[in-house]
């Protein structure tokens, strides 16, 4: 019998996640069932549990797959030789989301906000979202002290507490462009660094 390459389990768990992807993204994450995402993949009951042995596994990988080139991004915003800005490198990452929610497999964003309202409830989707956006709170932390070295940003400022910050504006952004769609990474930053400069004191 022929020996399974890693290429070959690579590209057969890549085929169940974007049958996942595309069930979760038609019916929504509690309508879909392990029985649709098989259906979805047309592999067998027995390759999809060889994988993956529940829905929620399935969503938590799409999740890490969305976020896996998160590391290369961000390695190019840090070795840049220019200044480097908190608000300049928040437009890189939402740019880099909107590449990924426009790609023809489907808007990979529409799984994230489902993801996130059902990790509160299940600990295989926290775990992996917790390591991934403790991960990206990490680059942003590193942002921060880049532009601290730069003297873009106050050397006094806590880079953590600035992390929470533009780690925040994401699920915002996500949110907006999903009901709205009025929003864009260009607009979004521009309007922060506008409050960025407005005054911080609140008016009596």
């Amino acid at each position: 019998m022929p020996k399974v390459t890693e290429e070959h389990r690579a590209n057969r768990r890549r085929e169940i996640v974007l049958a996942a992807r595309t069930c979760v993204m038609e019916q929504g994450f509690h309508k879909t069932t392990m029985a649709d995402v098989i259906r979805e993949s047309g592999l067998s009951a027995g390759a999809v549990y060889g994988y993956f042995k529940s829905k929620e596994e399935i969503v938590a990988a799409i999740a890490d797959d969305a976020l896996s080139t998160i590391d290369q991004l961000f390695e190019g915003i840090l070795a840049t030789e220019e200044p480097l800005t908190p608000v300049a490198a928040l437009r890189a990452a939402l740019e880099h989301i909107v590449q990924i929610a426009d790609q023809p497999a489907g808007d990979v964003t529409r799984v994230a906000i489902q993801a996130w309202a059902e990790a509160l409830h299940n600990e295989t989707i926290m775990g992996t979202a917790c390591s991934k956006y403790r991960m990206l709170r990490g680059h942003f932390e590193a942002v921060a002290r880049r532009a601290q070295a730069d003297g873009t940003v106050d050397p006094d400022a806590d880079p953590k507490l600035i992390a929470q910050v533009l780690f925040g504006m994401i699920p915002g952004f996500v949110l907006q462009r999903l009901l709205l769609g009025d929003v864009s990474p260009e607009g979004y930053t521009t309007g922060l660094a506008a409050l960025l400069n407005a005054p911080a004191a609140v008016p009596d």
